[in-house]
């Protein structure tokens, strides 16, 4: 008796499999479905209760294909599917042929709900300003500027020395200067966005205790007017750092440097490159305008008196005071997580900062600047409640794309974000759960953090697949194709540190010990699974170089030019011109062919093209045999080999592989990967020819020796 081939069923949220993938109220949607050939009776989509019939429309030697057309409304549509053969019948829905039938894993129509065509699978460049590289030294924070966080800040004169266990206040010079002066090597690289850390005025190296968000910060850009004094050794009073108060509170170096972002976003746009800015909105810092605690603003007639300062301050409304009778100077204000340097912003008590950050929304991604989208820090923390979070971050999504339709907003969230991702709020986030973490735990065995090590977990194939099973129900395929996905960034260790097992932080372990024991071989294949997986490749300036780190600061380290690893730039490089020649890799449908021990593969597929992906992760070598028939790969086929990473290197020499019973046959060395497509047809049969030759002649040495 026929059962269904269960490996055969297929759908997602490509636009190969939902056409169109994005829809408006009042449009139709074709959804489809895929069995083996002449494998069910009957497949129907299931929605709100009702059974819909789908009819079978297509079929070629390999399977047959089912459609249903669906009129949208106003209403998001969730569906999974029924398939049906004699008396047998199974489900489908994210999580695969399940019974788990539960809504969050259901397949989603969201009318209105429409991401970036540019962001799907754009390969995206992340930026810690201070770290990339020195364009201007003039524009350059001096030693003793100004103090922070109870010591004066410091210019680093070596580029190359690693941070220290306490680098806030530290300054290696890197500005916008820096990155239009590395503009070809990017986008040689094969760069198409460049997302910044935050860039507006603030006194960390870091930024992400804002203290003008209506400014560009001049040590970024440019300083038309010098002038001032620094402080006097040991001096923390920041009143008499009237050198930083030049540089940063005067309008005239306040508005010059906007019309230098305005010149570095025209020229980034010039090169096909799309630039996104770092939002931080949930909390600012204590020296901020609106709080003034370190009083730079106080006795200029530019500005209002800070809410710390005075009880009468137009921003006493921002942030939460808990003693009213402390002023002037009140320093009992709620700060993020405790931290006094970072008041917390208290939009439920001031629709006038509500209404001034939803400025801020729309100011950077209009004219003049014109960038292309957000990312929000800690997104899910602003407010006090989680109903004043999703008012927020809906307003926000209405502002930005109402300036700007074709702005991108994406969240730093940690967990499961579907909350969010529903049409109305965030386009998609950093994605930690369906990508960082499975990736890092299953290829190193480490936390993100590398502050815990794993055996159990390292190369365990079933905790991942159940994993990105799981996670994957936060995404609808408008959020799926572009999400954030990073090997590092500046809030973890480095991944090519965490190849070397070593749990702790750099004030225990020191600099050196992130660079020892390191793989560059698992390295290259947690690269090569990022570059061919659903989503949009991010990388973290210095990861294509080689650069190391533990978590951060150590992870804030300067790009190394110079001495950079040129064989893993041009590893990245390749891999990046594979993923443009094959524009599968931005919209196409992808599933798993293989996941065992310490073995991945994974095909990216559409109707005309096929990209897959495997790797051993293990010490010895494999022989597999890969289902690629589970890509829609005929028999007959020849799968080239276009890349292969091994322990001590990677070649871009071409292999061929015969599709033969729906299988290729490949021997995967220790810790390598390989990709590998169809061969192109004008070249299929002539290749083909020689690789038949070459199989019997090797049969015939093989049983009756050379002749």
């Amino acid at each position: 008796m026929n059962q269904i081939n269960k490996r055969a069923l297929f759908s997602d949220e490509s636009d190969q499999y939902r056409i169109p993938l994005e829809v408006k109220p009042g449009d139709t949607s074709a959804v489809l479905f895929r069995t083996a050939k002449d494998n069910a009776d009957a497949v129907f989509l299931i929605s709100g209760g009702i059974r819909l019939p789908m009819e079978k429309y297509r079929t070629n030697e390999l399977f047959d294909y089912y459609r249903v057309k669906l009129e949208v409304k106003d209403e998001k549509i969730l569906y999974y599917f029924e398939i049906r053969l004699g008396k047998e019948r199974v489900f489908f829905n994210k999580r695969g042929v399940t019974n788990d039938l539960q809504s969050c894993y259901s397949f989603g129509i969201v009318p209105g709900f429409f991401t970036p065509d540019w962001a799907k699978g754009a390969v995206m460049y992340q930026i810690y300003v201070d770290r990339f590289c020195n364009g201007d030294p003039s524009n350059d924070v001096v030693t003793g500027e100004y103090s922070y966080i109870g010591e004066q800040v410091e210019r680093v004169e070596d580029w190359d020395r690693c941070p220290k266990p306490m680098d806030v206040r530290s300054f290696y010079g890197g500005d916008l200067q820096g990155i239009l002066d590395k503009l070809d090597y990017l986008e040689d690289l094969g760069i198409d966005v460049i997302y910044m850390n935050p860039i507006f005025v603030s006194p960390s190296n870091h930024k992400y205790d804002c203290q003008d968000y209506d400014y560009i910060d001049p040590h970024f850009t440019v300083i038309r007017e010098d002038g001032g004094e620094i402080l006097q050794e040991g001096e923390q009073d920041n009143q008499k750092a009237s050198k930083y108060i030049q540089r940063v509170v005067h309008k005239e170096n306040l508005e010059a440097s906007n019309e230098f972002f305005a010149r570095f976003v025209e020229e980034v746009h010039k090169r096909g490159i799309r630039v996104v800015l770092d939002g931080v909105f949930n909390h600012c810092g204590s020296f901020n305008k609106w709080l003034d605690r370190e009083r730079l603003y106080e006795g200029d007639e530019d500005y209002e008196k800070g809410a710390y300062v005075s009880p009468d301050s137009p921003y006493r409304g921002f942030f939460k005071f808990n003693n009213e009778h402390e002023w002037p100077y009140n320093p009992f204000y709620d700060g993020w997580w405790g931290h006094d340097t970072l008041p917390k912003l208290s939009y439920e008590t001031s629709e006038e900062l509500y209404n001034y950050i939803m400025r801020i929304a729309r100011k950077w991604v209009s004219p003049p600047y014109n960038v292309d989208g957000w990312r929000l820090d800690v997104a899910a923390d602003l407010g006090l409640s989680a109903e004043f979070n999703h008012r927020f971050w809906k307003d926000f999504r209405r502002n930005v794309k109402e300036a700007n339709p074709e702005a991108v907003i994406y969240a730093e969230h940690y967990g499961d974000a579907a909350a969010w991702l529903q049409g109305d709020e965030w386009d998609s986030v950093m994605n930690y759960d369906a990508f960082m973490e499975p990736m890092t735990w299953f290829l190193t065995g480490m936390e993100k953090h590398s502050e815990e090590y794993r055996e159990d977990l390292l190369n365990n194939e079933k905790v991942l697949t159940n994993t990105l099973g799981h996670t994957i129900r936060a995404f609808f395929g408008q959020s799926f194709l572009i999400a954030m996905n990073q090997l590092s960034n500046h809030d973890h260790s480095r991944f090519l540190t965490r190849t070397n097992h070593k749990v702790g932080r750099v004030g225990d372990l020191g600099s050196a010990a992130a660079e020892e024991g390191v793989s560059k071989a698992v390295f290259r294949e947690a690269v090569a699974l990022q570059m061919i997986w659903h989503g949009a490749p991010t990388i973290y300036y210095g990861d294509e170089a080689g650069l190391c780190g533990f978590t951060d600061p150590d992870n804030r380290r300067t790009y190394p030019w110079g001495h950079e690893d040129l064989d893993l730039i041009r590893y990245h490089k390749e891999l990046i011109r594979i993923r443009k020649e094959h524009p599968v890799c931005r919209k196409g449908s992808g599933t798993l062919l293989l996941a065992e021990r310490g073995i991945l593969s994974f095909i990216r597929f559409d109707e005309t093209d096929q990209l897959l992906i495997v790797i051993n992760n293990l010490e010895e070598g494999k022989k597999l045999k890969l289902p690629v028939w589970l890509g829609e790969v005929r028999d007959g086929v020849l799968m080239e080999r276009l890349m292969l990473s091994v322990e001590d290197g990677f070649t871009t020499e071409s292999a061929c592989y015969l599709t033969l019973g729906g299988e290729i046959e490949i021997f995967m060395p220790p810790f390598s990967a390989a990709v590998l497509a169809p061969r192109q047809e004008e070249e299929q049969a002539v290749v083909k020819e020689k690789f038949i030759c070459s199989f019997y002649r090797n049969l015939r040495e093989k049983f009756w020796g050379r002749r």
